[in-house]
């Protein structure tokens, strides 16, 4: 298993710095006037999205991109992904994930909803097909909607995926994580319909809240059928998975001790460093995913 070395842009050393960099300074974004994309699920809610169309038609495949956890469309790494796939010459849809965005729903997204994404593709109009890139959380609901069968999508990339849903829940409690995991649980219970009280973690969040809305027994049930881990050997369209080995978020385990020969259509692509969702190199002002998914896409 190979894995590159990283070098960071000054002054975003650490798997912190990097994955806060879009935070503390995000880079300014301009990107043409979006179109406003609803597309109908069978229950009768929607995804929206913010279509961004280049000018002279649309002669590559549609760049899906999914969020993550409490993210949206307008995230600033989908902001800055969406301009560089503009600049190649492909359409973007950002897509927001059930309940994200301005358009509310009693049902949330969690990391497993690949039921979701599969729907609404299906009434996406992309005559050459879908390049699918997933963030973090959307990420592992992309790898898992793949393993079930990828509908439209020909090609994608997976950024900081966590494949293994009970670990990093694990890791995200650890005390070196403190500001990160109450900053998240805050933002999810503002977004949760009718939360009940006295939720003081992300596990007590997916145990009492996302487990029983959705049918699984508990928080451990979640995790077990909805990592993603447990649908890369069943991915039959080449997939490309970027992942920092410093993640802060994500424990290395589930990506340093798998057998990726078992699935030649998945290629991991680690790296010493980049944090989460950070990728912030010395040469080069665009993050390392994005170059990776650029280059991908036009292989």
């Amino acid at each position: 298993m190979n894995v590159a070395k990283f070098r960071p842009r000054f002054p975003w050393y650490g798997a912190d710095l990097q994955t806060l960099r879009n935070f503390i300074a995000p880079p300014r974004v301009d990107l043409p006037t979006s179109e406003r994309v609803t597309l109908p699920l069978d229950d009768g809610d929607a995804l929206t999205g913010e279509f961004n169309r280049i000018s002279g038609g649309d002669a590559k495949p549609l760049v899906l991109l999914i969020h993550g956890l409490t993210g949206n469309a307008n995230s600033t790494y989908m902001r800055v992904s969406a301009a560089a796939h503009l600049a190649a010459g492909s359409n973007v849809l950002r897509l927001n994930l059930r309940g994200a965005g301005a358009r509310p729903a009693k049902l949330m997204y969690h990391a497993g909803r690949s039921e979701d994404l599969a729907q609404a593709l299906r009434s996406l109009d992309a005559p050459h097909g879908i390049h699918a890139v997933g963030y973090s959380l959307g990420a592992n609901m992309l790898l898992k909607h793949l393993g079930e069968g990828a509908g439209k999508i020909v090609k994608a990339v997976a950024v900081s995926a966590p494949i293994d849903l009970a670990g990093t829940s694990i890791r995200m409690r650890a005390p070196r994580n403190r500001f990160y995991h109450d900053h998240l649980l805050r933002q999810m219970l503002a977004d949760a319909h009718e939360p009940p009280p006295g939720i003081r973690s992300i596990w007590e969040f997916d145990d009492r809240i996302v487990a029983p809305r959705n049918g699984f027994k508990n928080a451990a049930d979640y995790y077990a059928r909805c990592s993603a881990s447990g649908f890369l050997d069943a991915i039959a369209v080449p997939t490309t998975i970027v992942h920092a080995l410093d993640d802060p978020w994500i424990p290395p385990d589930a990506y340093t001790s798998r057998d990726w020969s078992r699935n030649p259509r998945v290629t991991p692509m680690l790296a010493t460093g980049g944090g989460h969702v950070g990728f912030h190199e010395a040469s080069h002002r665009l993050p390392l995913h994005d170059r990776a998914a650029l280059r991908f896409f036009e292989e």
